[in-house]
């Protein structure tokens, strides 16, 4: 059986564990949330130039992109790994050691596979290698929550027509994303007239209302065929305990992998606003958020070959066959717009989106060997 992976990229990736470990050090400590990627950018685009991987650029969205071989290429293939993280702080995290264990927020999602994707471009570059059609590598910004997939957006219109297929490097090596889920995001926000809880009592209270609101929107049974699920991650407002709220507000999501009963919830929640619209002394704010597509009209065979070759290559070097899953990645927007799309990850990290975020170093090696090999394939 021939080795799914060449000799020299596999030596490349066996001799430069330790230079990975160091950018994924160097890069953990560089704060980048969502929307405000700017210094970690910044960094990504010296490290390209310092590499030889001229024609490097950050755009409007705070993307990274170094287009190799793209010259009068008809047809791209793009590799992103986002650059944010899900976490507001804007001081440098610390990087904790413990054995084979490297604990750091943000360190699997997604700042080892951003790690590996610059490596690779640089092996690619300085090795000389020429692909089969034009590749892009992207760095890309405002994957998480309220980041709004703003970098894969924008670069989906600045190369529409030209991107014929798109790997999102992100998560683990154990299962792929190969449909994408949908959501709609919302701040809704509840204006009463209040007053003192004892000598106005009686008046609108703010809280009140939004909770019955929230008891209403509960109700819902998610439609099928497809997995649908609502949440309200969040409730402020009042003024003190001894005073009727005159404002109280949450934010609400809705998400689905089927286009269909994401749009049949979304008429369920204007109808429950509008209805709370027509109360007496209450005034309703709702603003959209966030939205992420759902997949769109793709052909099923070419998404069907991406999805096989990237899980024949995983069964070839872990022995396993990974499952198919759907999930809310940069794949969404290709996905959406008819771009075969996949999303898989070099690590085995644990904890994502919390500070105790943990991976273990030696899975890294198989991680970028498949990560690797899969991009080899377009070469």
């Amino acid at each position: 059986m021939n080795e799914p992976i060449s000799a020299g990229l596999k030596a490349y990736v066996e001799n430069n564990q330790e230079t990975l470990i160091q950018l994924l050090d160097t890069l953990c400590r560089i704060p980048s949330p969502s929307n405000h990627e700017e210094r970690r950018a910044e960094f990504i685009k010296n490290w390209f130039e310092k590499e030889g991987c001229k024609g490097a650029y950050i755009d409007d969205a705070l993307n990274v992109i170094y287009p190799f071989h793209c010259e009068e290429q008809k047809n791209l293939v793009a590799f992103t790994a986002h650059t944010d993280t899900v976490f507001p702080d804007t001081e440098p995290f610390d990087v904790i050691y413990d054995g084979d264990i490297m604990r750091c927020p943000g360190v699997s999602d997604n700042t080892a596979n951003l790690s590996m994707l610059m490596l690779l471009a640089s092996y690619f570059t300085k090795n000389n290698m020429v692909p089969k059609q034009g590749i892009l590598f992207v760095a890309s910004s405002g994957e998480e929550g309220l980041g709004n997939l703003k970098g894969v957006r924008q670069l989906m219109k600045d190369y529409e027509g030209k991107i014929s297929e798109l790997l999102a490097i992100d998560g683990s090596y154990d299962s792929i994303v190969n449909q994408a889920v949908g959501s709609l995001r919302y701040r809704v926000g509840v204006h009463t007239e209040g007053g003192h809880s004892y000598g106005k009592f009686g008046n609108q209270n703010a809280i009140q209302t939004l909770s019955s609101m929230i008891n209403t929107l509960y109700t819902y049974k998610v439609p099928k065929p497809g997995k649908s699920t609502y949440n309200v991650g969040t409730i402020t407002g009042g003024t003190s305990i001894n005073t009727i709220a005159q404002y109280a507000e949450m934010r609400f999501e809705y998400r689905s992998d089927v286009r269909e009963s994401l749009a049949s919830m979304n008429r369920f929640f204007q109808s429950v606003i509008e209805a709370y619209r027509n109360m007496d002394h209450v005034q309703i704010e709702c603003e959209l958020l966030g939205e992420r597509p759902c997949t769109g009209d793709v052909n099923p065979e070419k998404q069907t070959a991406l999805e096989n070759k990237a899980l024949d290559l995983m069964e070839a070097f872990t022995g396993k066959r990974p499952q198919c899953y759907s999930g809310s990645t940069d794949s969404n927007i290709p996905l959406s717009v008819g771009v075969p799309s996949i999303c898989f990850g070099g690590h085995m990290g644990t904890g994502a989106h919390t500070r105790e975020e943990f991976l273990t170093v030696k899975d890294l090696k198989l991680g970028m060997l498949i990560v690797g090999a899969f991009m080899e394939t377009y070469f």
